[in-house]
């Protein structure tokens, strides 16, 4: 939100009601763990799937590839054809792509092409180093020299780097929190953050009162063994390291605005809002979206849905706000 313009903190969530398709989905969705062995495995299944639902570019967006410093790989998204004079340039969204830090890749076609479709902005999504082949804190090294190459060549790209949000769903979403939180404490302003079904809290993976498959799609046991290949270490431990665990922050003071999404059947639902919660009480501004009926990863499993399509528009007005798009 503009300086001295923010509206008042909200004091509760945006509830999507339940809709038909997402019950379905809930109802056919297995609940899997992924195991450490059969990692090789999960990734071949896991990049075939992104190919099937991410593999669309919205009209009007065109992709181009970079290597930000010496060996990131990222894809910039921008409109194809623009009516702004040379002097305009572009708000830029910084996304990082879901896989519980040990899987997917950076090419989302098509939720990143829908951003630059209803803003008219650029999304740069940032291709970071895999657990446990690289655990913490390489994945957010790799974001860091994206922001810091985006600072020094976004002019010539015709990108406004003062104008920049980050953004990422499930561990993505986790390290989109991680990058805002060091991104303040470096001085850097980040207009906002997104935070879809975000991977937040280590503490979650060892439960006692969630069993490994409660939950349809990422279930606990898969999230277990996501924590523990990204910090190499059991996840729950007292302490982490700075930037590990975004939930583990004690000061949340001064971040930038929020926007957080999460279904009630999602793992990740208590630490969510857990955090929202924690926003909210350091005056930072939080916008909270609970669906109901919603499992991980609904909005993309179910995209024509009802509920799908206001989640996103959601997100899409709280960018709109805080770029000035």
């Amino acid at each position: 939100m503009q300086e001295n313009a923010q509206p008042p903190i909200p004091e509760s969530a945006t509830l999507l009601a339940a809709d038909p398709e997402l019950i379905r989905l809930a109802k056919r969705t297995p609940a899997m763990s992924l195991r450490p062995r059969a990692l090789r495995l999960s990734r071949f299944v896991a990049d075939r799937m992104q190919r099937r639902v991410q593999g669309e570019l919205a009209s009007g967006v065109r992709k181009s590839d970079h290597i930000a410093g010496a060996s990131v790989e990222v894809r910039v998204y921008r409109p194809s054809i623009t009516e702004a004079t040379s002097d305009d340039s572009l708000p830029v969204l910084v996304w990082m792509h879901g896989g519980g830090f040990v899987m997917g890749d950076h090419r989302e076609d098509t939720t990143c092409s829908q951003f630059v479709s209803e803003l008219g902005i650029a999304v740069v999504s940032v291709g970071y180093r895999l657990a446990p082949e690289h655990p913490f804190p390489a994945a957010l090294n790799d974001l860091w020299t994206a922001i810091t190459w985006l600072r020094s060549e976004g002019a010539a790209m015709g990108l406004d780097t003062e104008r920049m949000a980050v953004g990422g769903s499930s561990a993505g979403g986790g390290l989109a929190a991680a990058l805002a939180q060091r991104a303040h404490d470096d001085g850097i302003e980040i207009r906002g953050q997104i935070l879809v079904y975000s991977m937040l809290d280590d503490r979650t993976a060892v439960r006692t009162d969630f069993g490994r498959r409660d939950h349809k799609g990422w279930t606990n046991g898969s999230n277990y063994t996501g924590w523990s290949s990204y910090l190499g270490t059991e996840p729950g431990s007292p302490t982490a390291l700075p930037y590990a665990v975004p939930a583990r922050r004690e000061d949340l003071a001064g971040l930038a605005p929020a926007w957080i999404g999460v279904g009630t059947l999602d793992v990740f639902l208590d630490e969510d809002r857990a955090y929202a919660d924690r926003l909210r009480a350091a005056g930072v501004w939080c916008d909270l979206v609970i669906v109901d009926e919603a499992i991980h990863g609904f909005d993309i499993l179910a995209a024509d849905a009802e509920s799908s399509r206001a989640f996103l528009a959601s997100q899409v007005s709280f960018l709109r706000d805080v770029l000035g798009a």
